[in-house]
């Protein structure tokens, strides 16, 4: 490629792309602190249902910027209330708001993080089932249906994870996350110097597969299972990305949805 043209005779030549541009995209960083034992069904194994330690990225954007963003429905009845929207754009509340808002929220990750177990007790109505004594004649299962064990993220456990956005946004202190709606402090720090890249890179950061851009090639991964989808871990990937100060490497145009169909009717 050749050199620009200097704009005087003794004047070093820069090379092309050289000059700082203006940043097009502002990144924060979000470190949570559990205040509250978070809950929710990743795995259901017998009477033991156990909590992932990554939190997921749909269910942050939904924390962070539900009401203000995403539009928070008065009711839902039928089919509807049972189905979910993340994707659909035929329906009221869906993630695609924050695409159009230019924001995107990417995954938690665990960096201290610890589990308590509880047993909880489901009370049975009598109006709606009839108690089936364990064991007995019309068990369909070998152990009591109306109890099990949930295992929680427990309080203190801290987590960190990234918001992209096209403007500046007001993210907030405190939001509600998991099955009991727990209480999670959120500390935002603005970043002011990131490196735009393109090529092969590790990203030590966990990724959502479906709203990675269809630029961007998953090469080697390890995969979180967990609704409503499967993350990644320590992938690698070609394609465009961001670089922090810290060397964390974050995909460039990622946003809800990008590598899949949006629902439409």
């Amino acid at each position: 490629m050749p050199y620009a043209q200097c704009p005087m005779p003794n004047a070093p030549c820069p090379m092309p792309n050289s000059q700082p541009r203006e940043l097009t995209m502002i990144i924060y960083e979000c470190k949570l602190t559990l205040h509250d034992n978070v809950f929710f069904a990743t795995r259901e194994m017998g009477i033991l249902y156990e909590t992932e330690k990554y939190l997921h990225n749909w269910a942050l954007s939904f924390a962070f910027f539900e009401a203000e963003y995403i539009p928070k429905p008065y009711r839902l009845k039928g089919a509807i209330a049972q189905k979910p929207s993340y994707l659909d754009a035929s329906q009221e509340q869906n993630l695609l708001h924050l695409n159009q808002a230019g924001i995107y929220v990417f995954p938690a990750l665990p960096v201290v993080w610890s589990y308590q177990v509880n047993t909880f007790k489901a009370a049975q109505v009598a109006y709606y089932g009839k108690s089936v004594q364990f064991g007995g004649d019309g068990a369909k299962r070998n152990y009591p249906i109306n109890y099990g064990r949930a295992k929680e993220l427990a309080v203190g456990s801290r987590y960190k994870t990234y918001i992209i956005a096209s403007a500046d946004v007001i993210i907030p202190h405190w939001v509600r996350l998991g099955k009991w709606s727990a209480k999670v402090q959120v500390e935002t720090t603005k970043i002011t110097e990131w490196k735009e890249r393109s090529g092969q890179y590790i990203s030590k950061h966990p990724l959502n597969p479906l709203d990675l851009p269809p630029s961007s090639r998953l090469l080697l991964y390890n995969r979180i299972v967990m609704p409503p989808v499967s993350l990644v871990s320590q992938a690698q990937l070609t394609g465009d990305y961001w670089e922090l100060p810290d060397k964390t490497c974050l995909p460039a145009g990622v946003s809800y949805g990008a590598g899949t169909d949006i629902i439409t009717a």
